[in-house]
């Protein structure tokens, strides 16, 4: 496939899944088993797109890493065995170790329970030059502890900071902070890999069925189940919150997950294509330096 075609297909996933605006957004309105855009492809062409994609990411986090002024933040979000590890497997199969970090958040801390809710994230926040991965996130403040308020009491707030008004003020928080980012060189790009509670029963049978995969079950996630309908109503109200040109979401079709793969690998590249990055320029001085090391080695 020509690059042209390449960045066609780019541009339409990327444009039919990114939300800016969340004023119109409904869940209800993205199918988690969608593959319009690609759904004629078969499975040999759908890997060689995935391949260039790899290409292309390759390509770009090595300027992105040599300029050494931007850094891209990913951030990834979903219901349990929707396919976030396997995306970021697959789709940064090419990028050098050097130039991205992934962090994944579970249960807080102690430690970082005394703090903020946006303490213990922030410190993982990518330098620039490299690509940060966030394997859930700050977002888990307004989802999990939203959906499990008992949660809540364990962080210690002084009352007047958990009243009626305490998810508006995160949300607040959370914008203010990307926006904050944004305006020092960190581009935020948000993914929710959005599977079906029919697909996800099917991801857990799999995992109990083989051995090899036993050690990914947790009866925790079966009890998760029980609160869909609280889970998706929040992720709703999130992306609906903490939309915005800077920091868009990307609510990503996750039953069929060579298509996940492909719309978040898009997305990615659609981006740093956007970020105008490029291998550093040398002065004058810098490329007679260079001159002169040449003449030296080859003289020795």
């Amino acid at each position: 496939m020509t690059s042209k075609k390449q960045r066609d297909v780019d541009r339409e996933l990327v444009e039919r899944y990114r939300v800016t605006d969340g004023a119109k957004f409904r869940l209800k309105n993205v199918h988690p088993d969608d593959t319009k855009p690609l759904r004629s492809l078969d499975e040999q062409r759908a890997h060689g797109l995935l391949r260039a994609g790899i290409e292309s990411l390759t390509d770009h986090q090595e300027k992105l890493y040599a300029q050494d002024q931007r850094s891209l933040l990913l951030v990834f979000q979903a219901m349990d065995a929707a396919g976030k590890d396997g995306t970021i497997k697959h789709v940064m199969s090419g990028v050098n170790p050097q130039g991205c970090r992934v962090s994944t958040f579970k249960a807080p801390s102690t430690d970082e329970l005394d703090h903020d809710f946006l303490w213990r994230t922030t410190k993982e926040l990518p330098e620039r030059g490299v690509i940060g991965i966030f394997n859930r996130s700050y977002y888990e403040e307004v989802l999990v502890v939203r959906v499990h308020p008992e949660f809540l009491a364990k962080q210690r707030l002084p009352a007047e900071c958990t009243g009626k008004n305490l998810w508006k003020h995160r949300f607040a928080a959370i914008n203010a902070h990307e926006r904050h980012l944004a305006q020092n060189g960190t581009t935020v790009l948000k993914f929710f890999l959005h599977v079906s509670k029919k697909e996800q029963k099917k991801r857990f049978l799999e995992r109990l069925d083989n051995p090899a995969k036993n050690w990914k079950f947790s009866a925790a996630d079966v009890a998760e189940r029980e609160h869909w309908d609280a889970y998706m109503a929040a992720y709703e109200d999130v992306i609906r919150e903490t939309s915005s040109k800077h920091a868009p979401w990307f609510v990503v079709p996750a039953d069929n997950k060579w298509f996940t793969r492909l719309v978040v690998s898009a997305a990615i590249n659609r981006t740093l294509e956007s970020m105008d990055i490029a291998f550093p320029k040398l002065d004058a001085s810098r490329v007679a330096e260079i001159e002169r090391c040449k003449k030296i080695l080859r003289k020795a």
